[in-house]
């Protein structure tokens, strides 16, 4: 499974590129909204900047919601780097886009999906990441990684070669549930991936080792 983090954070992503487990990056406009980066020459030289640290995919969210705007600023987008992914949300217009994204050879990660019917038309349309936000669904009281599972068995079904991208991860449950049901992607916080190294016995056992080869050699 491949790890995204969910930031537009750039101390955060080099921290998490150089712990060497970084396989892309998700940002949207609130995350871009929450570090202060707004404008359009601004956010266009941050993802510019993200693109320069990372080695795979950056998903780059869309702000239209029309057809004619969104192939517009997808274009845009998609020319600024090889590793940009355009990010579209799950509308009517969106789905058109990415059809029209596919054919062009332009990667895409269909964004704000919450139901098995949505990501279905997302493969249908050709998208290359679909991204079911699990969180969101857990916060209203609707098992998040039920849809997971849902997405994954009718992909294998017919072969879809659509990515599912775990979002809205929260904690490390979440990433292992993820894992043991099978999506592609997962993308999270910082704090949730580096929860991953953590353990009670890791800690106590390194402090017993450490002790004991200070006592060994006399410390």
């Amino acid at each position: 499974m491949k790890f995204f983090i969910d930031t537009a954070n750039l101390q955060q992503i080099k921290e998490a590129h150089d712990l060497g487990v970084l396989d892309g990056v998700t940002t949207n406009p609130s995350l871009m909204a929450k570090e202060g980066i707004s404008g359009y020459e601004h956010v266009i030289n941050h993802y510019k900047a993200i693109c320069a640290i990372v080695d795979g995919h950056v998903s780059a969210e869309v702000i239209s919601t029309d057809f004619d705007n969104i192939i517009k600023e997808g274009l845009e987008l998609a020319k600024l780097d090889d590793k940009i992914v355009v990010k579209v949300p799950m509308i009517k217009d969106g789905v058109k886009a990415i059809k029209y994204f596919s054919s062009e050879g332009i990667k895409t990660n269909c964004t704000l999906v919450f139901s098995a019917g949505q990501a279905l038309l997302a493969a249908k349309a050709g998208a290359t990441y679909v991204s079911p936000f699990i969180g969101r669904l857990d916060d209203i009281s609707t098992d998040g990684l039920s849809l997971i599972e849902d997405i994954r068995l009718i992909y294998d079904n017919y072969a879809y070669e659509t990515q599912i991208l775990a979002a809205s991860v929260r904690h490390t449950m979440h990433i292992l549930e993820c894992a043991k049901i099978g999506a592609d992607v997962m993308t999270g916080p910082l704090s949730a991936i580096l929860a991953l190294l953590k353990h009670p016995l890791t800690d106590s056992g390194l402090a017993q080792f450490l002790a004991d080869h200070a006592k060994a050699a006399g410390q």
